[in-house]
C-alpha cells in the first residue's frame, strides 16, 4: 500500500524509528508531532499537529491513504490530560479518517490494555482487557475506537498492542516484551504491505523465549520478528532483575503497582 502516509508522534522514541522506514515506503509522508520536526527525506513534510484539534487533524487528513497513529501521552497521567490526547485524540484521527476516505490506519495500542492480567499464564488478543492505568484505558478505549470504525465504516485497522521499544531490554519484564528497533521497522512495513485486513491485533513484540503472548495477529499480517531479548539477559545489571510485590506478578509490572492499593489475593 504505497501511497501517502501521516505519521502522529513523529518525535516520540517509536515514531522516530519509523520515520526513516515510511519515507522509504510511502509516495508521500506527512509526520506530525505537537514538537518541532525537520524533514529526513526529500518527500516528507514536517507538521506542528495537536491531535485534540479536531479541525487541524482534519486538515492534515486530506488525501491520506494511511494513518500511523503512535501520538499520545505514553505513560501514566492524570485523568483529564489522557482524556483529551489519548481518548479524544484517537477519535479525532478515525473521524478524520472516515471524513477523508482514509483506507487503513495502524493504532499504537499497549501492552498496558491488559497489564493485570498474571505472568503466569500466556495471553493473546482475545483476552479480555484489564488495564493497569488511566494510560491502559485510554488504550482500550483506543481499540474500541478502532474496531467501531472498522466495522461501522469499513477503516481498515491493525491494533499494535507494543511491549518496550528500545535498542536493547533495560529490565527483567523487559525480557518477555520488547521490541527492537529492526522488528519495529519489520512490523510497520508489514502493516503496510498486508492486502486483507479489516480489524487485527498484533502483539508489537520481538521474538523473545520469555514472552508472554500468543500472536496469531502476527501471521496474519505477515510479521516474523528476529531479534530476541534472551541475547541481552546476562548483562543486565543485579538492579534490573528486582520488582516490587505487585509489580512482579502482573504482565503491567510497575504500573500495575502504582498507585496499587487492593488486594492482591483477589486478583485472579
Amino acid at each position: 500500500m504505497k501511497g501517502k502516509i501521516l505519521l502522529t508522534g513523529g518525535a516520540g522514541q517509536i515514531g522516530e524509528v519509523l520515520r526513516p522506514v515510511l519515507a522509504r515506503e510511502a509516495l508521500g509522508l506527512i509526520s506530525a508531532d505537537v514538537a518541532a520536526l525537520t524533514p529526513i527525506a526529500a518527500n516528507e513534510r514536517c507538521l506542528r499537529l495537536d491531535v485534540r484539534d479536531a479541525a487541524a487533524v482534519e486538515a492534515a487528513m486530506a488525501g491520506v491513504d494511511v494513518v500511523f497513529h503512535f501520538a499520545g501521552i505514553t505513560s501514566e497521567a492524570d485523568w483529564p490530560s489522557i482524556q483529551a490526547v489519548n481518548i479524544d485524540g484517537t477519535y479525532n484521527i478515525y473521524e478524520a479518517a472516515r471524513r477523508a476516505g482514509t483506507r487503513r490506519v495502524i493504532f499504537a495500542s499497549s501492552n498496558h490494555f491488559a497489564g493485570f492480567h498474571r505472568r503466569d499464564r500466556r495471553t493473546g488478543p482475545d483476552i479480555a482487557p484489564r488495564p493497569d492505568s488511566r494510560y491502559g484505558v485510554s488504550k482500550v478505549a483506543g481499540e474500541a475506537i478502532g474496531r467501531l470504525y472498522a466495522d461501522k465504516h469499513g477503516i481498515e485497522t491493525i491494533a499494535l498492542r507494543i511491549g518496550q521499544c528500545r535498542p536493547a531490554p533495560i529490565h527483567r519484564r523487559a525480557l518477555s516484551l520488547w521490541l527492537s528497533h529492526d522488528d519495529m521497522a519489520r512490523l510497520a512495513v508489514c502493516c503496510l504491505a498486508v492486502t486483507s485486513i479489516h480489524f487485527e491485533i498484533v502483539y508489537g513484540v520481538s521474538a523473545n523465549t520469555r514472552a508472554w503472548y500468543d500472536n496469531p495477529g502476527a501471521d496474519k499480517i505477515g510479521f516474523r520478528p528476529i531479534d530476541n531479548a534472551e541475547d541481552f539477559a546476562a548483562m543486565l545489571p543485579p538492579e534490573a532483575l528486582v520488582e516490587d510485590e505487585v509489580a512482579s506478578v502482573f504482565q503491567g509490572g510497575p504500573f500495575c503497582s502504582e498507585e496499587f492499593d487492593g488486594v492482591l489475593t483477589r486478583i485472579d
